[in-house]
């Protein structure tokens, strides 16, 4: 009887396990301005089901070249403190490049950059409940998921690693030639000084919460000076098995 009984929890224990642990998979081709293939990113979300809502907790990008089978970059994001600021660990070998953020107290982020130039940087900085970290745009649009599908706008701060200072930024209904999506948003700076030297981001999103557009500057290096901007188009490859968006 004790046999059976055993038996039959570990059954329900693995069923819903399988019911809460998830993983979301897309694929993005970044393309130049003139249609030039640069690189594809291939993305891993894990995470969990809370509540019929997907919640992520740690995401790994591999980074290739349209030929290249190993990924010559990688990035490796945990949201075990917020799903708008996660600690983030990536490292770009052509250029001896890395860069992590960490958060060692409340309301307190450590970022440690080596850059191209071979220096070493670190900034403490401190801030607000709003701030938003790397991909972490992508949950704060889910997370405003009702907002974005009204036509409304987020303001929000969002972290400039390289300078270590977070600044005022607007999550907004845009119209753009460029993309082509169910829904499409952008995310602009909302300081004048900021507004004249930081080109919009633009985003599409597709009916279940996906992204499918990215188009403006990315992290990935174009030269020891530059990024690449870039039209990243995404497709998703498996789907959790709950909804995106509450």
């Amino acid at each position: 009887m004790k046999t059976a009984v055993w038996i039959v929890s570990s059954a329900l224990l693995a069923i819903t396990t399988s019911a809460i642990a998830n993983d979301f998979r897309f694929t993005g081709e970044a393309t130049s301005p003139d249609g030039q293939v640069l690189y594809q990113e291939h993305h891993r979300v894990d995470g969990t089901c809370q509540e019929g809502v997907f919640r992520p907790q740690e995401h790994h990008v591999d980074y290739h070249k349209p030929d290249g089978s190993e990924a010559f970059a990688h990035k490796a994001l945990e949201y075990d403190l917020s799903i708008i600021r996660p600690a983030v660990n990536f490292v770009q070998p052509d250029f001896s490049e890395t860069m992590k953020i960490a958060y060692p107290k409340p309301a307190t982020l450590v970022i440690n950059w080596d850059t191209p130039a071979g220096d070493s940087k670190q900034f403490e900085v401190e801030y607000p409940d709003n701030t938003v970290v790397d991909a972490g745009f992508d949950n704060l649009v889910r997370q405003n998921w009702q907002r974005v599908v009204a036509g409304k706008s987020v303001d929000f701060r969002f972290l400039g690693p390289t300078r270590g200072e977070h600044y005022g930024f607007v999550l907004e209904p845009a119209r753009s030639d460029k993309i082509d999506a169910d829904h499409v948003v952008q995310i602009r700076p909302t300081g004048m000084v900021l507004r004249f030297l930081v080109e919009p981001i633009v985003l599409g999103y597709n009916e279940n919460g996906a992204l499918t557009d990215y188009y403006g500057l990315t992290n990935i290096r174009k030269n020891q000076d530059a990024n690449y901007t870039a039209h990243i188009r995404y497709s998703v490859d498996t789907y959790p098995d709950c909804e995106l968006t509450p």
